[in-house]
């Protein structure tokens, strides 16, 4: 279903309209009088005696061509139960014909800022289907005009739509099947975001060699594919100030390599480069509504194959922090893709701070279940502010241990590290450890595993199932609230 939202300042009066009318949590509708006939009035208020009122969302049928929604806002209604609500009024649009309705946010019964446009903004993040190939596709398209005093400005329509198409371009790349979206073609995607004017630079493996990126490219020397680095880079801020930078694992598919994954479920493993989506969703969001900042995304793009020229367990990579790595097993790919571009991301952009994504671990899942994504961090204000970012767009974090400690459990005999701990536990927490060895300047560095988030197979609040691109609506907020 295709959702159109339109916008008008002043009202008007159809009889013959659908109509979204908005209480408060008693559902008592004096305030409607002046907004529906007296005989509409009168029959919505006999229906209510027998109506329960412990819903949130009412629906009343005035006729066949005619509906009224009445929706019930509570006093402090808060950002995301608007969202939720939003999300809800979905579910109705969904199962009925009647596809114009008209939205009257002047019957909004308290004051709050911009709470209609959360409240359209759940409904658009929650109507999103992948249907690229299905050959039957749900073609409905349901208008939504919204009028009155409470609408949001031109500027706030602009940022919710730059935050929605940013969310859809990460959950489509995500849905994407690994045999279309290889690095190859992952790669020119990136590139054609040159048109929203973002800088963009594609490192290819010739490129990579020269670079020292050797433990990106050990990763993907199985694949028949490329091995790419891609930066994007958005300036929107001429002082020179240094970016605010954002870093992603995009493992287009992974078999395991060498040590191979079982076959049950490795389909989902299209999944694996969710947070390099995210990076590449919020930087076409920023540069959509223009933000002001200066930011910089930076990917890691291959596949992970068992091909004759695959890597194997028992290899010493160089990587491109001089730094040496012991491969002891193929399948903990996703934080050699890291190392490489956090490096590179510190020394050449000399950033603020450093916030990398990546479906890197399994432990995370058992750890946190799909509530939570793992936060992991070397600064307590970086790690609060995206906490409180997270729980307001309802992306939430769970900050979990780092301790050099545990750098013993990751310590190599052969190597200055090993990619895997087969002993002690801890695998989430040792994963960052990992990381963190690549950022040698002391940036402020937050690693956020996503492994749980980034896929639904049942849905959630703002999502129908699939990829839900967790991660651009809180990174958004975070440089909303602290950055701009």
């Amino acid at each position: 279903m295709n959702i159109k939202i339109t916008f008008k300042n002043q009202g008007f009066n159809k009889s013959n309209e659908n109509l979204m009318l908005f209480v408060d949590e008693k559902f008592n509708i004096s305030s409607l009088k002046k907004h529906i006939p007296s005989s509409e009035y009168s029959f919505i208020l006999d229906l209510l005696k027998i109506k329960d009122t412990k819903q949130k969302i009412i629906t009343f049928d005035l006729s066949s061509k005619r509906k009224i929604i009445l929706v019930s806002f509570k006093k402090n209604l808060s950002i995301s139960e608007a969202e939720n609500l939003g999300a809800k009024c979905y579910n109705i649009f969904k199962d009925i014909k009647n596809l114009e309705y008209r939205v009257n946010t002047d019957t909004i019964p308290y004051k709050s800022k911009n709470l209609i446009g959360h409240f359209l903004h759940g409904i658009k993040l929650k109507s999103y289907k992948f249907q690229k190939y299905k050959t039957k596709k749900d073609k409905k398209d349901v208008h939504i005009l919204a009028h009155g005093k409470n609408i949001p400005t031109s500027k706030e329509q602009i940022k919710f739509n730059a935050i929605e198409e940013g969310t859809f371009y990460t959950r489509d790349l995500v849905s994407e099947p690994g045999n279309i979206l290889h690095p190859d073609e992952y790669a020119k995607r990136i590139n054609s975001l040159r048109k929203f004017g973002l800088k963009i630079n594609v490192y290819d493996e010739k490129k990579l060699k020269k670079m020292g990126m050797n433990t990106i490219l050990g990763v993907g020397q199985g694949s028949i594919r490329g091995s790419y680095l891609v930066t994007m880079e958005w300036t929107g801020l001429k002082d020179n100030s240094k970016p605010l930078a954002f870093v992603g694992k995009g493992v287009c598919f992974d078999t395991g390599g060498i040590s191979l994954k079982p076959a049950k479920f490795m389909e989902d493993m299209t999944y694996d480069m969710a947070g390099s989506a995210v990076v590449v969703g919020l930087m076409k969001s920023l540069a959509l509504r223009k933000a002001k900042i200066n930011a910089v995304g930076v990917v890691g793009l291959v596949e992970n194959m068992p091909g004759g020229n695959a890597q194997r367990p028992g290899d010493i990579v160089k990587s491109y922090s001089g730094k040496t790595v012991e491969i002891l097993n193929t399948d903990a790919e996703g934080r050699l893709v890291l190392a490489d571009a956090l490096t590179y991301t510190e020394q050449k952009f000399k950033p603020k701070f450093i916030v990398d994504l990546a479906t890197l671990t399994g432990a995370i899942i058992v750890s946190l279940g799909s509530e939570y994504a793992g936060l992991f961090s070397n600064d307590d204000k970086l790690s609060n502010q995206l906490i409180d970012a997270g729980e307001y767009v309802e992306e939430k974090l769970w900050r979990m241990p780092l301790n050099k400690n545990y750098d013993k459990l990751i310590d190599s005999k052969n190597a200055d590290m090993q990619n895997i701990n087969y002993v002690g536990g801890a695998g989430s927490t040792t994963a960052a450890q990992f990381l963190q060895r690549f950022i040698l300047n002391k940036t402020p560095w937050a690693h956020l595993d996503i492994a749980g988030m980034a896929f639904s197979k049942y849905g959630g609040a703002l999502n129908s199932g699939g990829a839900t691109g967790y991660g651009v609506r809180l990174l958004n907020k975070l440089i909303e609230d602290n950055y701009e």
